[in-house]
């Protein structure tokens, strides 16, 4: 009897995620992270796109509502990764893949040190750009950066510190 209880409640707490609000919230800050990771807009916008339509259409599988925008952020990171994958297998003899050039508006209103910035962390490897960004952009704690990237929450804190040196070092800073 106990078991069927525990069901109904999980099943109770799936039917309570609310794609929709977290769409609502999170949608702006979830395509620049994927802006970040894939240099164009509309590639960004795709990426958050699907992992959305997958959150909702699986949204009965979610165990914890509570993880719903982890497990969206998850998502985005990892379709992030599908993009720069393909990309890396088509361009594997062309010319390697170039950020968009700067507007003169985007220029002007990000201002050349957050620009150079910018460059710099497009250089770090994969996982420091992610755990940087996670970090430092969306202001998440250590853990929630380990929960997002599937790490634990050390290798987290190692590879922020490692993606924070690296930044240091291309930036010509002292550390």
């Amino acid at each position: 009897m106990e078991v069927e209880l525990l069901s109904q409640q999980q099943a109770l707490a799936r039917q309570q995620v609310d794609v929709a609000s977290i769409f609502a919230e999170h949608h702006v800050g979830l395509v620049r992270l994927a802006l970040i990771m894939v240099g164009d807009q509309a590639t960004a916008e795709d990426v958050v796109q699907e992992a959305f339509a997958r959150t909702h259409a699986g949204r009965a599988r979610l165990r914890d509502a509570d993880k719903a925008l982890a497990y969206v952020r998850s998502a985005v990171l990892n379709g992030c990764r599908s993009v720069l994958r393909r990309r890396a297998t088509v361009f594997r003899r062309a010319v390697p893949y170039e950020p968009p050039v700067w507007s003169a508006e985007s220029a002007a209103l990000l201002g050349e040190e957050r620009r150079e910035v910018l460059l710099a962390l497009r250089e770090l490897p994969r996982r420091q750009r992610e755990a940087l960004t996670l970090r430092y952009y969306f202001d998440l704690s250590d853990q929630e950066v380990a929960t997002t990237m599937g790490v634990n929450a050390s290798t987290a804190r190692s590879t922020i510190a490692r993606g924070l040196a690296a930044l240091g070092r291309a930036l010509g800073e002292e550390s």
